[in-house]
């Protein structure tokens, strides 16, 4: 027992075992002396991997990096598309819908349109005028047939004669300047015709107000329902023909005005868009619109 424990000391104090050399390999390395519960350095497992894994490693960092790159190429030109998809919109609605501008809101208003009760005075005239005329001229007849004096047949003439002559306006001007029944009906008339020729100007060939209807994105008022009838006459290029009542201009005028207000805000997002496009550098969306044949 003395003799195992003098060798074993004997061993342990003896000098680390050279490397041993053998024919057609290279020389086993010495192991290193491993304390128990002592971590292994990173550097000695780096240097224990093989060359292709520390490659891998050493390239996995960067990966990342590329892919993030990728990405944001992929979302800018995604940006770019989408915004000249959007400025292209927007240049066609401001293209169709230019003719809005033209409107001429007086004519279409029809501010000097005769009222109903002014319609019924005159009406009201124009029956006292027909039966004070029809009453002088039974009184002028009665007096050729003998039922009244010749006397009182003479002032039914007169006064028939008199009351014919105030039905003529250069004279009825002299006394009144109350226009008369027909006066009205006449300012009516014209006023309807120069307001349906206005419309015919501005709705063109091509019709205007349904190609404005795209514009209700930046205009929720013109989805209104009351506005349906009228887009369906433009667009089928017969809407002044079927504007006969003053009610009905006063509906496309409404229509008007708020196709205005969305035409204002495409420009501004139209325009925004374009500034936008120049300082991304975006020379296809920053194009200027062609100009109109």
């Amino acid at each position: 027992m003395a003799e195992n424990q003098s060798k074993a000391a004997t061993q342990a104090n003896e000098p680390a075992q050279a490397p041993v050399l053998r024919p057609g390999r290279a020389a086993d390395p010495v192991p290193a002396p491993v304390t128990a519960g002592a971590p292994t350095s990173a550097s000695q497992a780096a240097e224990n991997e093989p060359p292709d894994q520390a490659s891998d490693a050493n390239a996995e960092p960067d990966s990342p990096s590329g892919a993030e790159a990728s990405r944001e190429g992929g979302s800018g030109v995604t940006e770019r598309v989408l915004a000249e998809s959007r400025q292209r919109g927007l240049r066609l609605m401001l293209r169709q819908c230019d003719r809005v501008l033209l409107m001429d809101f007086d004519l279409l208003a029809m501010n000097g349109w005769p009222d109903n009760y002014t319609m019924a005075e005159a009406r009201r005239g124009r029956d006292l005028w027909l039966f004070s005329s029809l009453i002088a001229a039974a009184i002028f007849l009665s007096g050729l047939t003998g039922f009244v004096p010749a006397w009182i047949a003479g002032g039914g003439f007169g006064a028939f004669v008199i009351i014919l002559l105030l039905g003529i306006p250069a004279v009825r001007r002299i006394y009144t300047s109350k226009p008369s029944y027909l006066d009205l009906i006449m300012t009516r008339q014209r006023m309807l015709r120069e307001a349906r020729q206005h419309v015919a100007h501005l709705e063109g060939s091509d019709g205007l107000i349904w190609q404005c209807a795209r514009m209700a994105d930046f205009n929720p008022a013109l989805k209104n329902t009351r506005f349906s009838h009228l887009l369906r006459l433009s667009e089928r290029r017969s809407l002044s023909r079927h504007l006969t009542r003053r009610e009905h201009v006063r509906l496309y005028l409404i229509y008007l005005l708020e196709a205005e207000k969305a035409y204002s805000r495409v420009q501004k997002a139209f325009f925004e868009g374009h500034q936008e496009a120049i300082d991304q550098g975006w020379e296809e969306v920053a194009a200027e619109p062609e100009p109109r044949a």
